[in-house]
């Protein structure tokens, strides 16, 4: 019914602090994909917390499995006082076989294609995408803006600040998801995507092809400045 093909890459860093799974239970297929906040300390245990919690819960509720990761990511700062400040980023799919939704918070962002074209894609929660709803830059310039890691919502604050899909939506065989880190998404662009997805025999071969872009840009970065880098290809089948 699903194929599923994930990355999850530390990139330049020392430390990946970005997570991803995918599993199910019963009728509900689950995908999630967190990126620990680096600039706030103990990204990568919250990032873990997060998804740890969410692969315990599994359910179609998306307000109970974030609502999980919130309490493990508290949990996690009361245990390592010295990452009190931990924060991560979430994007979260759910199906249940025939119908699929989803949430998010900060940047981490969720692709849907349908006929190998892109028919949605989620709003990051980041001071840019401010600035391109309020017509001030395109959203291809949040790539490159200097406040591009400054995020408006995250998991680890005082309450979970996350941000609902349109609701259920109905799937046809083909329909394509991507869930992708900002690390992931800033360097293979949304043409990109599409270019790769309509090549591509199979679910490992999207996720690669477009890894494969991603990596040909990396190198001609300085070590320092290749961020971590995820995602999970998701094909209807």
């Amino acid at each position: 019914m699903f194929k599923t093909a994930q990355v999850s890459e530390r990139g330049g860093r020392e430390v990946n602090q970005d997570a991803v799974w995918s599993g199910s239970a019963d009728c509900c297929f689950v995908w999630v994909l967190a990126d620990g906040l680096g600039g706030m300390g103990g990204g990568e245990l919250a990032s873990a917390a997060a998804i740890g919690a969410i692969s315990s819960t599994l359910c179609e509720d998306l307000f109970a499995m974030s609502e999980a990761a919130q309490l493990a990511i508290k949990k996690a700062q009361k245990e390592h006082p010295e990452s009190a400040s931990m924060r991560t980023t979430l994007v979260l799919l759910v199906s249940d076989g025939r119908r699929a939704k989803w949430m998010h918070s900060g940047d981490s962002r969720l692709y849907r294609f349908r006929l190998g074209a892109p028919v949605e894609q989620t709003l990051d929660h980041s001071v840019p995408q401010m600035l391109v709803l309020a017509g001030k830059i395109t959203p291809a310039e949040i790539r490159k803006h200097p406040d591009r890691n400054r995020l408006l919502k995250s998991l680890g604050g005082a309450a979970a600040e996350i941000e609902m899909g349109p609701g259920w939506r109905d799937l046809e065989s083909g329909d394509a998801f991507l869930l992708a880190s900002d690390g992931f998404w800033e360097l293979v662009t949304e043409r990109e995507m599409e270019a790769e997805l309509v090549r591509a025999a199979t679910v490992n071969d999207w996720l690669r092809g477009m890894q494969l872009r991603l990596m040909e840009r990396l190198v001609r970065l300085d070590a320092g400045e290749a961020d971590n880098y995820s995602a999970i290809a998701v094909w209807r089948t």
